[in-house]
């Protein structure tokens, strides 16, 4: 397999589309690339004050627009849906995880009153892709799962077609079906609807996926229509599967441990002026305990050095995507989105029992894969199946505290590059925004961009009318008038967020509500519910209203309930 390091200088970047001017659209309206990361943490990548290697990340930010304070749903399945769909995701079914509860909201696969951007851009007549993991489909549970995880049986189908990525819009798909895999010959890989029966020698999914979005655009340059792509990668998701030569760049990176990583990371975010003029937003570190005294030092290391490298490959294969825009003169007029799906990960996967759901328990050749409960085996080949646990993604999502599935900041605020040479207004670029954005957003950026129209109906059934707002005018300007509010729930962690930056945030269901103003209090360090009862009452009320209204069950009561 051709693997190989692509950095782009920024001045390449900023030089845009100079070759192949011949292949130039005739169709002025941009090109759409979004590329979405999955569990990756606030500051892991450099333009946010991570010490991986992101060159090409770095170099896209440079010549784009970061945003400070952008939004998804805490997880994986419910940020997809609402990223394709510009709704919340209990409206687009999928308010927890993709397996049917028997409520409206959270029925475990995307639903028929909604569409996806592919579906709308596709009637506006833009080619359409999607490369990487879907995982917004019913994914059922068979007799034999053990053995059809381990590829030891096969069946020809991972989840109702109807709801494969290929008939929902998007005129090819190759990529993964369901949300965790064995990086190196994973489950539930497609082609379209045909399940990949085998992988090649040396096959790693960050890398096969980074080649074939390039392989595709390379392909759109003969074609006379913009083009929309989803690039949806695994990584940095456990399980901690990377190459050898990654892992090697970063085996000393970590030795030091979590406190001078963690401190390094805020330095660098103050010194960038991440969150403008404020200069306290550290929160403080959610453990007590020491890394001298740390007896899995090296295998912590190990581990943190996996997930760095995970990145890593992202980032070189981000290289490889831009390098193909700008050979076939596509890069000036292509708008790029680069984002994650919730913050970092604390789930110890190592805890949970082998060979059910999606986690194999061994090769397809018949080998055992390691679950290290007792850490016994370092990270990093296909053999091992482990995570970073709580004290690494506290350090991932530095400033915040807490992480997926949170509703704190640590959960829900990711990065999020906007990059568009033709499009970002020139003064924007290299800069920060501190206007507050949502996956949902998406949807209406993009229908804004490629003059399309919000369908009332589709195929037959009502669709909701979408919730998202267009980021153009940020892009363009550097403002826009926002949402006024934004809610979030997931199994029951629940926030809402108001337009003047005060934020709720119950954190379980016996939990009472905590009140942040977070325009100051940037990463949460100062419950100040017991001095504006008035305001939070006010945003409990506020709450129960979005949550009556988007199909979010159960909902709170009354205030202070």
């Amino acid at each position: 397999m051709d693997i190989r390091h692509i950095i782009l200088p920024a001045a390449l970047i900023a030089a845009g589309a100079s070759a192949a001017d011949a292949k130039r659209h005739k169709d002025s309206r941009p090109n759409i690339i979004v590329i979405l990361c999955d569990d990756l943490g606030y500051s892991d990548i450099g333009c946010y004050g991570g010490e991986i290697q992101t060159p090409n990340l770095d170099g896209l930010a440079e010549q784009g627009l970061r945003f400070t304070r952008f939004y998804n749903t805490s997880r994986s399945c419910p940020t997809r849906a609402s990223l394709l769909t510009g709704l919340y995701q209990h409206q687009a079914g999928i308010g927890r995880m993709t397996f049917d509860d028997n409520l409206p909201g959270y029925r475990g696969t995307l639903s028929r009153d909604a569409v996806t951007i592919a579906e709308v851009l596709k009637e506006a007549g833009y080619a359409t892709s999607m490369v990487g993991k879907w995982h917004i489909a019913e994914t059922p549970l068979r007799k034999d799962q053990r053995d059809w995880l381990n590829h030891q049986v096969f069946h020809e189908t991972f989840s109702d077609l109807s709801n494969y990525p290929v008939n929902r819009g998007f005129d090819r798909h190759y990529g993964t079906i369901y949300g965790v895999m064995d990086y190196f010959d994973p489950f539930s890989l497609v082609e379209g609807e045909v399940p990949v029966r085998d992988v090649p020698e040396g096959y790693y999914i960050t890398q096969a996926l980074s080649d074939r979005a390039a392989e595709e655009v390379r392909q759109y340059a003969d074609d006379g229509r913009p083009f929309f792509m989803y690039l949806a990668y695994t990584a940095p998701h456990w399980p901690l599967h990377a190459l050898p030569e990654d892992i090697e760049k970063y085996k000393d990176t970590y030795r030091c441990g979590w406190e001078q990583v963690r401190n390094a990371r805020y330095i660098r975010q103050r010194e960038m002026g991440l969150f403008g003029d404020c200069v306290d937003f550290l929160s403080g570190r959610q453990f007590s305990d020491r890394w001298e005294d740390n007896p899995d030092a090296e295998w912590d290391a190990r581990a943190m050095a996996v997930h760095a490298a995970m990145v890593d490959r992202v980032d070189q294969g981000i290289g490889e995507l831009v390098r193909a825009l700008d050979e076939t003169g596509q890069l000036d007029n292509t708008l790029i989105l680069f984002l994650s799906d919730n913050g970092c990960s604390s789930e110890v996967c190592q805890n949970y029992s082998p060979g059910e759901n999606d986690r194999p328990d061994m090769t397809r050749d018949g080998r055992e894969m390691v679950y290290p409960r007792r850490k016994e085996v370092l990270p990093g080949p296909q053999t091992t199946y482990a995570s970073l646990g709580a004290r690494w993604a506290n350090v991932a999502n530095t400033p915040f505290r807490f992480w997926k599935a949170k509703s704190y900041e640590g959960g829900i605020c990711t990065p999020m590059i906007a990059f568009w040479p033709k499009g970002i207004d020139r003064k924007l670029r290299g800069g920060l925004t501190e206007e507050t954005g949502h996956v949902m957003d998406i949807m209406a950026t993009c229908i804004e961009l490629a003059g399309a129209e919000y369908p009332k109906k589709y195929k037959g059934h009502d669709i909701i009318p979408m919730e998202g707002l267009s980021l153009v005018p940020v892009l363009r300007t550097g403002h826009r008038e926002g949402h006024d509010y934004l809610g979030f729930e997931h199994f029951n962690e629940r926030a809402f967020l108001s337009r003047d930056g005060w934020k709720i945030v119950r954190p379980g269901e016996d939990a009472e509500w905590e009140l942040y103003n977070i325009s100051v209090d940037r990463s949460e360090q100062h419950n100040v519910a017991s001095e504006y009862p008035e305001k939070l009452a006010e945003m409990v009320e506020a709450y129960c209203e979005w949550a009556r209204r988007c199909m979010v069950e159960p909902y709170p009561g009354q205030a202070g309930r």
